[in-house]
């Protein structure tokens, strides 16, 4: 089971927001990382895999094209879980997770109680679990948003920004997990990540877009975080350390230039 994108295209009105992405591919197994700087249509990207925005282009799975699957099977097989998904509805934390497995699976619900009690202990939510979803922090919520997605147990999962909200402890948690998830249920896993440290460290394979919508570089986090790439696409002087007894580290320590080109006020 693999999940590829060849010459995908994206406007809104006349603007182009992807241009060509092609080239992609995630693997079951493991978690990809998707990197970028702000307005390189990452979300846009992961939005157009799931089906939610119209492109030009081919996203496949098993070499069958998503675009043949009605819009509740393509649910069912990718889902997309939003950086600001957050929802206080009048719910406790375990209904709404219960409800997010309910919608998507028809089974005993003995299995179902089982499922969500395991979700919520691995993301250290046990605690939460009676307490209605207004009642909880941003990075609280954050963690349920991820055990709804979770729960439906689509073949392709991927999260834009999951760690956005979370302390320190829970980013480093919430990323084991994941990989962990991904290898035993052997799913594919897209996450869209600005921390480049916690990229390199948890995926096995990455995305790089740059601005202008355009794939700019494929491959494991070595061969993708390179000094100079990050001069390019980033616009920062960086250092990237790989030591072999610790995890990898990307220090940003300068900005070089605008993202968006020259600016107009430097004739002032």
């Amino acid at each position: 089971m693999t999940l590829t994108v060849e010459a995908l295209s994206v406007r809104f009105g006349s603007t182009p927001i992807l241009r060509d992405v092609g080239g992609l591919r995630a693997q079951p197994g493991e978690l990809t990382a998707l990197i970028g700087p702000n307005g390189a249509g990452k979300s846009t990207l992961l939005r157009s895999i799931a089906g939610i925005e119209r492109y030009s282009g081919q996203v496949s799975l098993d070499e069958t094209l998503l675009d043949s699957f009605d819009i509740a099977e393509r649910a069912r097989h990718v889902y997309y879980l939003p950086q600001d998904s957050g929802t206080r509805a009048a719910l406790s934390v375990f209904e709404a997770v219960l409800l997010a497995r309910r919608t998507t699976h028809v089974s005993d619900r003995r299995h179902d109680l089982q499922r969500v009690r395991h979700t919520l202990q691995s993301l250290e939510l046990e605690a939460y679990a009676e307490r209605d979803l207004g009642q909880l922090s941003g990075g609280q919520r954050q963690r349920v948003a991820i055990a709804q997605a979770v729960v439906r147990e689509p073949r392709v999962l991927m999260l834009d920004e999951p760690t956005s909200a979370l302390d320190l402890h829970h980013q480093l948690q919430v990323l084991e997990w994941l990989v962990a998830m991904a290898r035993e249920r052997n799913m594919i896993v897209v996450i869209a990540i600005h921390d480049l440290s916690l990229a390199a460290r948890f995926s096995r394979h990455m995305w790089l877009m740059g601005n202008g919508g355009r794939v700019q570089a494929v491959g494991t986090p070595r061969e993708v975080l390179t000094e100079a790439r990050l001069r390019e696409v980033y616009a920062i002087h960086a250092h990237v350390d790989w030591p072999a007894d610790e995890p990898p580290r990307v220090t940003p320590l300068s900005a070089t230039r605008s993202l968006g080109g020259t600016s107009s006020w430097q004739n002032f």
